[in-house]
């Protein structure tokens, strides 16, 4: 993701959300006392609310929103959010089609000269949601502005020659060499997804965030509702024209929104969302903590469901831009005290069939996974020889700045490990906690540290994410380019480059092995394991896909 380095730069935000965004606070704390005054009061009738608000689904999301610019901050609220409002090119299948990318808004393509021209023809019917029609202009707009930010959108960008929109309907590449990952770019389902909005908003520098929310997927974002850190509405857009083919998998298939209105109550504190969950007040519970599972497993009220096919998995990221860890030899000698076990213990509980170590740089069992450089983490622990390793590398005591976010409690619990571990070898650590959204903004921040950046983060991904070298942003090694933490390798670079022309899987496997060899000693990040979480709900509710915040295909059973 090429993110800019304004950390609080937020101007461009609706001034519904002006409160959370310019550090006001009051506004959306006063709402959230009222949101949880309400609950109390509900909790007595819950049959009552429930036959009232039939057609309305209450959500407890991960965070607040740190964005409503799909583009803008890589977080998995602002996903959430942008999946419900903006609609893509083609949508990822699920686990058992490979998570294949499916036509979504285009009827198809075609391909031709040898690999380097696509013609994409979108569906008839496609609707903004302010009524305008959806062209090929503002495809090929929101293109280029997905395409200056997103890892995979960037390598797409480096391939075309040309992008242009010919007719109305029609989305032509001509590239300077054969992408047949296209399709899997334009409809990827990790952070940064290709949003297609009109072209008015989408000609806005990728570097500012737009000021309208209109796109024209299933959902239409209701500005007038919406209050920073308490509650975002969303109305199915009756005029959206789902996909009539196949069957809803995934982020692919037909969209079919059941219920009229979706709103997302943020909520921080677990014990009362968890109480209006089990009372029928709240519907969905995106991430219960792990304490209340038992708690919700004997309630037959409540379904729990594994959130992801592939799990999630923690990774420890060093900030390459400043002392310490822009020498690679200081954050070699880190890697050598990692014990992913204690960090998944802490994350997921002792369980081990909760999650899995070691983890590599790619998700355990998925195609590009192998042992190479894994000795590296399953070696025996030396906390000792790590301290050394630190001084011979050159670290003299610099201040260590850790950002954490208080309210999402297992990128919390993994900070709070990492501090520990740091401190025991030795380094000066200065944790700094802020609410989730403000540390979400904040690591777009390319600031120094001691000026509102960062040294250190902690925070656990989708295994979607990971699944190759093409979408692994957190792999990427361009520089300013990068995800943040902002890692040079050239090396990995030219890996990943002769990973995209490879003829065939087994040439990927292998390269994707040197891949993670590299990464072994360059150390853009440290991971830390592969954990399972589940996502609670109503037990009558049906259709959640892959157990992830999409809205599209649930429904209400009784």
């Amino acid at each position: 993701m090429s993110l800019s380095s304004a950390c609080h730069d937020v101007a461009g935000c609706p001034a519904k959300l002006s409160a959370r965004i310019s550090g006001k606070p009051a506004k959306g704390v006063l709402k959230r006392r009222r949101f949880l005054a309400g609950s109390a009061a509900s909790l007595a009738a819950p049959a009552i609310a429930r036959a009232r608000d039939s057609s309305v689904l209450k959500f407890v999301p991960l965070s607040d929103l740190p964005s409503l610019d799909p583009i803008w901050v890589p977080a998995y609220t602002t996903r959430a959010h942008a999946f419900m409002v903006f609609d893509t090119l083609y949508g990822q299948a699920g686990a058992a089609q490979d998570f294949a990318a499916m036509p979504q808004m285009v009827a198809g393509h075609t391909i031709e000269n040898d690999g380097r021209a696509w013609t994409l023809t979108l569906r008839d019917g496609l609707l903004f949601h302010d009524g305008t029609k959806v062209l090929a202009r503002d495809c090929v707009a929101s293109i280029r502005r997905w395409g200056a930010r997103d890892q995979f959108g960037q390598t797409l960008m480096q391939r075309t020659d040309t992008l242009t929109a010919p007719d109305d309907r029609t989305v032509l590449f001509r590239l300077t060499r054969p992408f047949p990952m296209l399709p899997d770019a334009l409809g990827k389902f990790g952070v940064n997804m290709c949003p297609i909005m009109p072209e008015r908003l989408a000609n806005t520098d990728p570097f500012r965030q737009v000021t309208e929310v209109v796109g024209s997927g299933p959902f239409q974002f209701d500005s007038s509702e919406a209050v920073s850190g308490a509650r975002y509405v969303y109305k199915r857009f009756a005029r959206y024209l789902p996909r009539e083919e196949g069957k809803a998998d995934f982020i692919s298939g037909p969209k079919i929104a059941h219920f009229d209105r979706i709103e997302w109550q943020v909520n921080p504190d677990q014990t009362s969302a968890t109480e209006a969950l089990r009372s029928g007040e709240i519907d969905w519970i995106e991430a219960p903590p792990d304490g209340v599972l038992p708690l919700l497993r004997n309630d037959p009220a409540i379904s729990l469901q594994r959130a992801g096919a592939t799990g999630s998995w923690g990774l420890m990221r060093p900030n390459c831009l400043y002392p310490p860890f822009d020498n690679p030899a200081i954050r070699r000698a880190v890697l050598g005290a990692i014990d992913q076990s204690d960090f998944m213990a802490a994350v997921i509980g002792p369980d081990p069939a909760g999650s899995h170590v070691p983890t590599g740089y790619f998700p355990p069992d998925s195609p590009m996974a192998s042992e190479s450089g894994l000795a590296a983490l399953t070696g025996p622990r030396n906390l000792l020889r790590a301290r050394d390793e630190l001084r011979t590398a050159g670290y003299r005591g610099e201040q260590v700045v850790v950002i954490i976010p208080a309210n999402l409690s297992r990128v919390r619990v993994l900070s709070e490990v990492a501090v520990d571990l740091l401190r025991k070898l030795g380094m000066n650590v200065d944790e700094q906690i802020s609410d989730g959204a403000s540390w979400a903004r904040r690591l777009i921040s390319k600031k120094a540290p001691d000026q509102g950046g960062w040294n250190i983060f902690c925070t656990a991904l989708q295994g979607t994410d990971a699944m190759s070298p093409a979408s692994h942003a957190a792999l990427r090694g361009n520089g300013d380019l990068a995800f943040p933490g902002w890692p040079s390798s050239a090396q990995t670079e030219l890996l990943r480059n002769e990973w995209l022309e490879a003829p065939d899987t087994r040439s990927q496997r292998r390269i994707a092995a040197a891949i993670q060899a590299q990464a072994f000693m360059d150390v853009p990040y440290y991971p830390l394991g592969t954990f399972y979480p589940s996502t609670a709900f109503r037990s009558n509710l049906t259709g959640i896909l892959d157990g992830q915040a999409i809205f599209w295909n649930l429904r209400r059973t009784g």
